[in-house]
């Protein structure tokens, strides 16, 4: 299978979701909100909690239940992508800088952070 860059990614994305509005308008009358979309994303997110709780052993379900994991991951990162399109974020820089600034931070903190000794606790028995 061919690698997908985020920018296919992005644009596959919107066709996806301009087909659901199509679908919200023949069924609703009109399309999802942006609310109506990050509702909807957390309630994937959180199927996602569930899923992987079943595919650790974690969680109760019948064999096979599971298998939807990969495609909610998936469906979840679609919806981040579209609820950024739709509040004007562009998603790329906003993994971009998301991503510098957590490895400064983190390059940081490992140069300032001094090793602590560990104080031993002596219980009298």
């Amino acid at each position: 299978m061919k690698k997908l860059t985020l920018s296919q990614a992005v644009a596959r994305s919107r066709k996806i979701r301009e087909a659901y509005h199509q679908l919200e308008l023949k069924h609703h009358g009109r399309e999802w909100t942006v609310e109506e979309d990050a509702l909807a994303f957390l309630t994937d997110a959180g199927l996602v909690g569930r899923l992987t709780m079943a595919q650790q052993g974690r969680w109760p379900v019948e064999k096979g239940a599971a298998d939807g994991l990969e495609h909610k991951i998936g469906e979840c990162l679609w919806w981040l992508m579209e609820l950024a399109r739709r509040m004007e974020i562009d998603a790329e820089s906003a993994l971009e800088t998301f991503l510098t600034t957590t490895e400064q931070q983190l390059e940081g903190s490992m140069k300032v952070a001094p090793k602590r000794k560990v104080k031993k606790k002596h219980t009298k028995l």
